[in-house]
């Protein structure tokens, strides 16, 4: 084995997923590699800090808006957002029979705007826990009524 280069390897920071663009933005189809939950303004990005606390800072890709509603995107697994109840004010991009939703994911790097990322992603299957972000959903619900 080539120690030199195996340990020259070790300093090269990981690899986008492959659906992640190389430059710009991209809008991915849902249903193929993730589906999306979609929670508009500071209520997104609260809820996107409650999970990375839940999670050690690693709750999988969020993806903020900067400019419109301010979406905040949370990239879940494919085909995880159907058959469950969701709160208002939460919007479900998925595939479907006759309906396709489309997702918009930024460049890592480089000129991005209006999208960003408020956690990145570490590996392509390393998605948002979609029993997790229901659970912080709810949790942020009942401190709200209380």
């Amino acid at each position: 084995m080539d120690t030199e280069s195996h340990e020259s390897n070790l300093d090269e920071p990981p690899l986008a997923p492959d659906w992640v663009p190389l430059t710009g933005l991209q809008l991915r189809r849902a249903g193929v590699r993730f589906d999306a939950v979609r929670v508009d303004g500071s209520r997104g990005r609260r809820l996107a800090d409650t999970l990375a606390r839940m999670t050690g800072g690693n709750p999988g890709p969020v993806v903020e808006e900067a400019n419109a509603r301010r979406a905040v995107y949370f990239l879940v697994p494919a085909g995880s957002t159907a058959h469950r109840a969701w709160p208002d004010g939460v919007t479900r991009l998925a595939a479907g029979p006759g309906h396709v939703s489309y997702i918009p994911v930024p460049a890592l790097d480089g000129p991005t705007w209006p999208l960003s990322w408020r956690y990145r992603p570490v590996t392509p299957e390393h998605l948002v826990h979609p029993l997790l972000l229901r659970t912080a959903l709810q949790e942020q619900e009942w401190a709200y009524l209380t």
